[in-house]
């Protein structure tokens, strides 16, 4: 009788399946796997929508005295057609007012930021020469949409008409903002519709003219000890103007009062004798936010003078845990708040939609993963169903380790690349264990060792497992170069999916084996 040569392993299926087979550290690297892939899950940036790079930009070039149509011809239309020559623009919008003029210009979709807003400066810059003259310096606002999109929106109210006052009110939501700012990984807070504390000048035009003031006198006197000019708002209907300037080396009423603006007669002329000075809000702001809600089944009600905040966080970081610090701040200062008479609500919560979302798709994993076992069980049987369910988590485990370390977020469509990975990523497994029971069962392996059935069962299947993932992996990479928004909305599908097949290679071909062997039962050759 011919004694039957020993097999030769053909390929790196085989190879991977020999070393890690019996090997003691098999063990350890899966639960290492797992326990990255954990990790990742948890420290992972969460949001809701994975971040999209906008690039673009306001130039904003005041002309004091120029009109519309001079601001139009004369310093946007050139300008126009010089920002036209930046590469990679996409539109660009002009709009003209008395004494300034804008320009909005919006970069192609997945245009390099920083690049594009040193181009927008340098072209503004080497075109200053073509400004006509009385032209200002003009202003560079980049736009910058990871800072700019709020996560967490506050809305801060007077709970009754006669409680806080607008000062105490401003001043109770900066000192909170402070508190904000100082919460690492936000970017900015804003305040809108905030009624701002000012000194306010109410000037008697009858006065003026009767001492032969001038209101140019005026502002130069308040320029002497105020830092920022004072600005000028239109007559009020008892022929009144106000003037307010920035609070500096003013302390008091007192000292604006005192203020010596002319000399009439042999007699000084101080401000009292010409205005009603008063400490209060900026009151030449006409515009005032409502706000309407709806607590306990109480019907909905509108309250005046709501001040929202806004906070903001830096490019890849976790909204959900910023959202929760910013809340935790809010609730710290709840009593201080009720006691003054100051109501809050938050009016949008990105981290916590962000965390739902998260929750919700890993969730559906999970269920995805349970049917998957489900469903082999009849097929293969329960122990070599097992084997596939545990290697699935592993796959997930290392993919999500692999986003970590690449700066990805984990969001709704890094999730859904998941899922939609999950059918491919069982496959490899599935083959590798359904050849080893297949193999197990053969007349001709019934002298063999459960090693050697699991080693030669692995590597038969090597070469047409890796041209058949290669090819769906080459199907997915394709995607990664679809431009516009969609592009870079979608781009974590190519980004994940590809890797989640090249890993399920690795885990189908080291720990599927490794499992077989230690939860399979070993079966004699009966056909």
């Amino acid at each position: 009788m011919e004694e039957k040569k020993p097999y030769k392993i053909k390929n790196i299926a085989g190879r991977l399946a020999k070393s890690f087979l019996s090997n003691p550290l098999t063990p350890i690297l899966a639960f290492a796997i797992l326990a990255l892939g954990y990790i990742s899950l948890e420290v992972m940036p969460r949001e809701e929508d994975p971040q999209i790079a906008v690039s673009g930009g306001s130039i904003i070039i005041p002309m004091p005295g120029a009109s519309p149509d001079e601001i139009n011809n004369a310093i946007l239309k050139p300008l126009e057609r010089r920002m036209s020559e930046i590469k990679g623009i996409k539109d660009i919008y002009s709009t003209a007012m008395h004494n300034v003029g804008m320009l909005n210009i919006q970069y192609k979709i997945g245009e390099d930021r920083e690049s594009s807003n040193l181009k927008l400066y340098d072209k503004v810059m080497q075109n200053m020469d073509s400004l006509p003259g009385g032209t200002m310096m003009p202003i560079v606002k980049p736009f910058d949409i990871d800072i700019d999109v709020p996560i967490v929106t506050v809305a801060f109210y007077k709970k009754k008409e006669l409680g806080i006052d607008h000062i105490v009110l401003y001043k109770q939501i900066k000192d909170m903002q402070q508190d904000i700012n100082a919460i690492e990984n936000i970017s900015k807070t804003t305040l809108q519709g905030a009624k701002k504390p000012q000194f306010n000048v109410l000037l008697d035009l009858d006065k003026l003219s009767a001492y032969h003031i001038s209101i140019g006198q005026v502002v130069k006197s308040i320029q002497a000890i105020a830092k920022n000019a004072p600005e000028v708002d239109l007559p009020t209907r008892d022929n009144r103007l106000i003037v307010f300037g920035v609070k500096n080396a003013i302390n008091s009423i007192e000292d604006l009062q005192s203020l010596i603006i002319a000399k009439y007669m042999g007699s000084l002329i101080y401000l009292k004798d010409i205005a009603n000075v008063e400490y209060f809000y900026d009151i030449q702001n006409y515009q005032e936010a409502l706000i309407s809600y709806k607590a306990d089944g109480s019907p909905l009600s509108d309250i005046k003078d709501q001040v929202t905040i806004t906070v903001s966080k830096l490019k890849g970081t976790n909204a959900v845990h910023l959202a929760e610090k910013v809340i935790e701040i809010l609730e710290e200062n709840s009593e201080k708040f009720d006691a003054n008479g100051l109501g809050y609500i938050v009016t949008r919560n990105y981290g916590e939609r962000a965390d739902e979302a998260v929750n919700e798709l890993v969730h559906h994993l999970v269920l995805t993963i349970a049917i998957i076992s489900l469903i082999l069980i009849p097929f293969l049987g329960w122990r070599e169903s097992l084997v596939v369910t545990i290697a699935v988590p592993m796959i997930l485990a290392a993919t999500l380790f692999v986003a970590y370390m690449t700066d990805q977020t984990i969001n709704r469509i890094t999730l859904f690349a998941f899922l939609l990975s999950l059918g491919l990523i069982v496959d490899d497994a599935i083959i590798v264990i359904e050849n080893i029971h297949r193999r197990m069962h053969l007349k001709e392996t019934e002298n063999q060792t459960f090693d050697q059935i699991i080693v030669e069962a692995t590597d038969e299947i090597g070469p047409s497992t890796n041209i058949a993932t290669i090819a769906i992996m080459l199907t997915m990479i394709p995607m990664a170069f679809v431009g516009g928004m969609m592009g870079q909305f979608m781009l974590p599908i190519p980004l994940n999916v590809p890797v989640a097949l090249a890993v399920s290679l690795f885990v189908a071909y080291v720990f599927a084996p490794f499992l077989a062997k230690k939860l399979i039962k070993r079966a004699k050759g009966t056909h």
